[in-house]
C-alpha cells in the first residue's frame, strides 16, 4: 500500500497521495494541482481493478527527473522555484493557515492566534479597538484550527446586517465556501439539501443571523448541529443584566449559554465595547468563556482573577499597537477631527423656541401620570425635539404623524400600544440598542427613526399615554405652527445647517476626500441627499442608504459605487456598526450629532480602521453654537469622549445606557420643568446629573487605563511573532518575493507594466492591451476578463494596507496562483519554449568551482494526536565539484547562490546540455546512491528544524510543556530542476 505523501499513478497520470478522513477512498492530488483538482478513488474499486478497469488501480510511481533537452538560464530556474513555492497549500510553515489566505495580516493580528493555540478548547474574547481588525484575527484562528485538524466546521453568529460582510470575508480572504442563514435565505438553502439533511449540518461553514437562530423554531436544531467553532460578532448585544431589560438580549444570551455548554466547543467573542459600565453585563459574557470568570465572587483587582481573565481576554488600543508593533505607522490612518459651526437663522431660532415650548407642554400635561409614563413622556419629548431640529423634512414627518394621532386617539390593546414584531431579524433592530418593551414603544415615528436607533419614547408618546393625559389646545396649535415653520425652512437659505453641510462636503471633495454624511432620521438623510445631488450635479456621485432598503439592497448600492470617481454617501445609522466602508470612503460628516459618544465612535470607525488606504481620514461635526442642545452635547459628551481618547489612546464607552443619558440631558436643559419643581422632578425620574455622569466616566477611564497593561498581552514580544512570520515567509514566499515572481512572469509572457517612480506610492500599472499578451488560460482568470473589456489600467500593489486606488496582490491572488500553477505545469510537461525550465546552466562569477544546484520539493508527514497531515516546502540543495562532488551545500547556502547567480557570459547550447547531463549522471536516475543518501540526511535535519519551529509557535503563545510534532520526510523528494553554475575562469 503506498504511503501518504508518495507519488502514485492512477488514470494514466501521476498524483500525490494525500491524507483522507475516509478510510474507504484514496485522496489524490495532481503533481502540480490544487485542492480543487483533488479526486477520490474507491479503495475497493482500485483493488478490484483488473483488465476491465486498469486505469483505476492506484500504484506506486516516481516523480520524473529533469532532462537535459531544453536547457535555460538561472532566471528560468528562479522563476520555477518561485512558482513551485507559490503553489504550496499544505505548506510546512509553522503557521499553517498562511498558505490558505488572501490577506497579509500584520504581526499584531497574530497575537490572538498565539493565545488560542495554548487553549483546549479555545475560549477567547477579542475586544480590540474599533477598526483594529478583529474579523481578520478571528478568522486566522479559524483557518489555523482547520489546517491543524482541530475543527472541520465553523459558524459565525452576528447581527443580520453583518451577515453578507462576514460571508464575503470568509470566501474572498480565507477561501472558505460559506453560506448565509437568515430569514431571507433559509428557503433557498433548504431546497438544496440532500434528503434527511438539516441546513445546520449540511453546510460546514456558514454565517447566521443570531436573531434568526435564537428563535424557538430554529434554536434547538442549531444546537443539535452546532459546529465545533462558533464566532460571535458584536457579542455585547448578547450580554445579560438586570439593569438592561429586554427579551431579545435574554434570548441571545440563552443561545450562547447553550452553545458554550458543549465542553469541547471552541468559542470566540468579538466586541469593541465589551464593558458598557455595567459589571453584571460584562461578567455574563466572561461566564461563557469560563464559569469562574462569570461568578460575582472575586473583585476586579484580585490578582488571581486578573491572571485568569488575561488568559481569555485581549483588549488593545491603537496606541498599544502603534507604539510596540507598528512603529512605521502603516496599519492605521491618522484621524483629523474638526467642527463646522453654523449660526441659526432667525426662522430656525423660532422653530427651536417653538419646539422647546411644545416639549415643555407635553411634559407638564403628564405631571399627574405614574412615574414610568412620565419617563416615556420625557423621552418622547426629547425625541420630538431631535426630530424637529434635525431637518425640516424630519420635523414635518414627525409632527404630521403626531397631529394625526392626537386628532383621533386609537383604541389600544391592554399593553398600551401597538405591539411590534419582537423578532429583531424581521424588524431590523440591532443588538445593544436598548430597545424597550412593546408597551413602551407604542406607535414609533413610522419610518422616521431607524429601526437600529429605536428606543423607549421614540414614539413621542404611546396612545395609552396620550389618552391618560389632557392634550391642550395649545399643544395642537404649537404642532401646526411648527409644521408651518418647517415647510418654510425646507430648501431655503434659512436652513443654515444644510448650507453648512453643503459647504463642508464641497471642501472635502476639493481636498480629494470621499465623505459619509451621517444622519439619525430617514427623512433627514433623504432630504440632505437630495440637496447634495442638486448642488453637486455631475461633480460627484451622491447615494443615499437608509433602513428603507433591505440588507441586500444596501450592499448592492454600496457595491455599485465607483471608487475611482468623486463620491458622497448619505446614510443613517443602519450602516454605522460593523460595516466596512474604508475601501470607498475616507471622511465622515456628522449632520446629526449622536447623543451617545459610542455611536460617534462607531460612525468614524467605518473609515478609520485597518485597511484604510489613505494616511489621513477626516471627521467633521456640524453643530450650532446658538443651539443649547448642540452645545451641551458637544461640550459635555463628545468633547469629553475625545479628551479621554486622546489621553488613553483608546475609546472608553460612556457608563450609562441611552435612556439615562437622555434624562441627564433633559435635566440639564430643565426641559418642561419650572425652576421651583425641577429638583423634585429630577428625583422622581431617578436620572443622573451631568456631573455624576462625568464622574463615573472618569472613573471608568481610569480603570481602562490600568486594564491596558493587563490585557494588551505585552508578554508576547513583537520580535517573537515577527520571527514566526519570517519562518512562514521562508517557506511560502514573502510579499517582496510575490512581487518579484509576478513581475518576472509578466515579463516572460510579454506583458508590459509601468513601475512606480521614486518616492511615489508603490503601485504598478498594467494597460488592458498588455494583458492581452497573457497565455490563453490566464486570460480567463479574474479580474483579467473584466480588465480586457475596459479601458483603464490595472493598478496593483504588493503592500498591505494597499495604496488608494490599487488592488492588493498577495500570494493567493487569483492571477498569482494561476500563473504559478501554469508555469509549474508547463515545466513539468516539458512544453517546448516554456517560460520556466527544469534544467539550466549559466556562466557566472558567483562561484569559483563547478556548482550544481537542485530545486527540491519535500513532503513531510506530520503525526500528532489528530489525523496525519501532509506538509510541503521547496528547498534548494546541491554540491560543489566536478567530476565528483567535493562538498555539499545546505539549503540556505544553495538558495543564496540561486538568488544571486547572474550570467557573466554566454554558454553554447551544447555546453549547457553537457553540464546538465553530467549533473544528472552524478545524481543518478535510480533514486539510490550517495547523492540521494545525502539528500535524505538533509531532509531529516530539515524535518527536525521544522518540528522545532512548530513547537516554537506554541512556546511563543506561552503553552507550558509543548512537545514538538513528529515530522517524517517522504523519500525520495521531488527534484523539480537542476541548475549548473559554471565559474567564468573554468570556461
Amino acid at each position: 500500500m503506498p504511503e501518504i505523501g508518495s507519488v502514485v499513478r492512477c488514470r494514466e497520470r501521476d498524483w500525490v497521495l494525500m491524507p483522507s478522513r475516509n478510510d474507504e477512498v484514496y485522496c489524490l492530488r495532481p503533481l502540480a494541482g490544487a485542492d480543487e483538482d483533488i479526486v477520490l478513488v474507491s479503495r475497493q474499486l482500485s483493488n478490484l481493478a483488473g483488465s476491465r478497469f486498469p486505469g483505476e488501480r492506484v500504484e506506486p510511481s516516481e516523480f520524473p527527473l529533469p532532462e537535459a533537452g531544453d536547457v535555460r538560464d538561472a532566471a528560468s530556474a528562479r522563476l520555477l522555484w518561485q512558482a513551485a513555492r507559490l503553489t504550496l497549500r499544505e505548506a510546512a510553515a509553522p503557521l499553517r493557515s498562511l498558505g490558505r489566505i488572501s490577506v497579509r495580516p500584520r504581526a499584531y493580528q497574530f497575537v490572538p492566534l498565539l493565545m488560542a493555540l495554548r487553549q483546549s478548547p479555545v475560549r477567547l474574547f477579542i475586544a480590540d479597538d474599533v477598526g483594529v481588525g478583529k474579523t481578520i484575527e478571528a478568522l486566522i484562528i479559524a483557518r489555523e484550527l482547520l489546517e491543524r485538524g482541530v475543527i472541520s466546521r465553523l459558524c459565525v453568529l452576528c447581527p443580520p446586517y453583518l451577515c453578507d460582510q462576514w460571508e464575503q470575508e470568509l470566501r474572498q480572504k480565507f477561501h472558505l465556501d460559506a453560506v448565509t442563514i437568515r430569514s431571507s435565505t433559509i428557503g433557498q438553502l433548504e431546497r438544496r439539501l440532500p434528503p434527511e439533511k438539516r441546513v445546520y449540518e449540511h453546510y460546514p461553514f456558514f454565517v447566521a443571523s443570531m436573531d434568526f437562530v435564537k428563535t424557538d423554531q430554529n434554536r434547538a436544531q442549531f444546537l443539535q448541529c452546532c459546529p465545533e467553532l462558533v464566532i460571535v460578532d458584536e457579542a455585547h448585544g448578547a450580554a445579560e443584566s438586570s439593569a438592561i431589560p429586554g427579551r431579545e438580549r435574554q434570548e441571545r444570551h440563552r443561545l450562547l449559554r447553550d452553545v458554550a455548554a458543549g465542553p469541547d466547543r471552541h468559542l470566540l467573542l468579538l466586541s469593541a465595547t465589551p464593558h458598557s459600565g455595567i459589571e453584571e453585563s460584562f461578567r455574563s459574557l466572561l461566564g461563557l468563556l469560563d464559569p469562574q470568570l462569570g461568578a460575582s465572587g472575586p473583585p476586579d483587582d484580585d490578582p488571581a482573577f486578573q491572571e485568569r481573565l488575561a488568559e481569555r481576554f485581549i483588549q488593545r488600543a491603537r496606541a498599544d499597537i502603534q507604539g510596540s508593533w507598528e512603529k512605521d505607522g502603516h496599519s492605521f490612518p491618522q484621524r483629523q477631527s474638526g467642527d463646522a459651526v453654523y449660526p441659526l437663522s432667525e426662522k430656525y431660532r423660532e422653530l427651536f423656541r417653538k419646539a422647546l415650548e411644545l416639549c415643555g407642554e407635553i411634559i407638564r400635561s403628564g405631571a399627574s401620570l405614574q412615574e414610568n409614563r412620565q419617563r416615556c413622556l420625557h423621552l418622547g419629548a426629547l425625541s420630538l425635539l431631535r426630530c424637529v431640529m434635525s431637518s425640516p423634512e424630519a420635523a414635518e414627518a414627525a409632527l404630521a404623524n403626531r397631529e394625526a394621532r392626537l386628532g383621533a386617539l386609537a383604541v389600544t390593546d391592554d399593553a398600551g400600544g401597538l405591539i411590534l414584531d419582537e423578532t429583531a431579524e424581521s424588524s431590523g433592530r440591532q443588538p445593544g440598542d436598548g430597545v424597550a418593551t412593546p408597551a413602551e414603544e407604542g406607535l414609533i415615528l413610522n419610518e422616521i427613526v431607524e429601526p437600529s436607533e429605536r428606543q423607549a419614547g421614540d414614539g413621542v408618546a404611546t396612545p395609552a399615554e396620550d389618552s391618560k393625559r389632557s392634550v391642550s389646545s395649545r399643544e395642537k396649535a404649537l404642532i401646526r405652527e411648527i409644521r408651518s415653520l418647517a415647510r418654510d425652512l425646507r430648501d431655503s437659505p434659512d436652513d443654515t445647517r444644510l448650507a453648512e453641510c453643503e459647504k463642508t462636503v464641497r471642501k472635502l471633495l476639493k481636498e480629494d476626500f470621499s465623505p459619509i454624511v451621517w444622519c439619525r432620521f430617514v427623512p433627514t438623510a433623504e432630504y440632505v441627499a437630495g440637496r447634495l445631488k442638486s448642488a453637486l450635479g455631475d461633480r460627484a456621485n451622491v447615494v443615499c442608504v437608509t433602513g428603507r432598503l433591505s440588507d441586500d439592497e444596501r450592499r448592492a448600492v454600496i457595491d455599485d459605487i465607483d471608487p475611482s470617481s468623486p463620491r458622497v454617501l448619505v446614510a443613517t445609522d443602519c450602516l454605522s456598526e460593523g460595516i466596512n466602508l474604508q475601501d470607498k470612503f475616507n471622511a465622515v460628516v456628522h449632520y446629526d450629532l449622536p447623543w451617545n459618544p459610542n455611536r460617534l465612535e462607531q460612525r468614524e470607525g467605518r473609515v478609520d480602521r485597518f485597511g484604510q488606504k489613505r494616511p489621513v481620514v477626516k471627521a467633521v461635526r456640524i453643530w450650532s453654537g446658538d443651539n443649547p442642545v448642540d452645545g451641551l452635547i458637544v461640550r459635555v459628551l463628545l468633547d469629553k469622549a475625545a479628551e479621554i481618547r486622546n489621553t488613553l489612546g483608546t475609546y472608553v464607552p460612556i457608563p450609562e445606557d441611552r435612556e439615562r443619558i437622555a434624562f441627564a440631558i433633559a435635566n440639564a436643559l430643565q426641559l418642561g420643568a419650572d425652576t421651583a419643581s425641577s429638583p423634585q422632578r429630577r428625583l422622581e425620574l431617578q436620572a443622573p446629573s451631568i456631573e455624576s455622569l462625568m464622574r463615573r466616566w472618569e472613573e471608568d477611564a481610569s480603570r481602562a487605563g490600568q486594564a491596558r497593561a493587563r490585557f494588551a498581552r505585552r508578554a508576547l514580544q513583537p520580535d517573537e511573532v515577527e520571527a514566526q512570520l519570517k519562518a512562514a515567509d521562508d517557506v511560502l514566499g514573502s510579499p517582496e518575493e510575490v512581487r518579484e515572481f509576478l513581475l518576472s512572469a509578466l515579463q516572460r509572457f510579454g506583458v508590459p507594466f509601468k513601475s512606480p517612480s521614486q518616492g511615489a506610492a508603490a503601485v504598478y500599472r498594467i494597460p488592458p492591451a498588455g494583458l492581452g499578451e497573457l497565455p490563453g488560460p490566464l486570460k480567463m482568470v479574474p479580474p483579467v476578463p473584466k480588465l480586457l473589456a475596459g479601458t483603464r489600467d490595472w493598478v496593483i500593489s504588493f503592500e498591505s494596507p494597499t495604496p488608494e486606488g490599487a488592488e492588493y496582490v498577495g500570494r493567493n491572488h487569483p492571477l498569482v496562483t494561476a500563473a504559478a500553477r501554469y508555469l509549474l505545469e508547463e515545466a513539468l510537461a516539458g512544453t517546448p519554449g516554456a517560460a520556466a525550465s527544469r534544467s539550466g546552466a549559466v556562466l557566472t562569477r558567483a562561484v569559483s568551482s563547478i556548482t550544481t544546484l537542485l530545486l527540491v520539493r519535500a513532503r513531510y508527514l506530520c503525526r500528532d494526536a489528530r489525523m496525519p497531515a501532509l506538509m510541503e516546502e521547496v528547498l534548494a540543495a546541491g554540491w560543489q565539484g566536478s567530476p565528483e562532488p567535493s562538498a555539499w551545500l545546505g539549503p540556505e547556502e544553495a538558495l543564496g547562490l540561486l538568488k544571486r547567480a547572474e550570467p557573466s557570459g554566454n554558454l553554447a547550447p551544447e555546453e549547457k546540455q553537457a553540464w546538465v547531463s553530467h549533473a544528472l549522471q552524478l545524481l543518478g536516475g535510480s533514486r539510490e546512491g550517495p547523492a540521494w543518501d545525502k539528500l535524505g540526511r538533509l531532509l531529516e535535519e530539515r524535518a527536525q528544524q521544522l518540528a522545532a519551529m512548530h513547537a516554537g509557535i506554541l512556546s511563543a503563545s506561552g503553552a507550558p510543556g509543548a512537545s514538538p510534532p513528529v515530522l517524517s520526510p517522504q523519500r525520495p523528494p521531488d527534484i523539480l530542476a537542476v541548475l549548473v553554475l559554471v565559474p567564468e575562469v573554468s570556461r
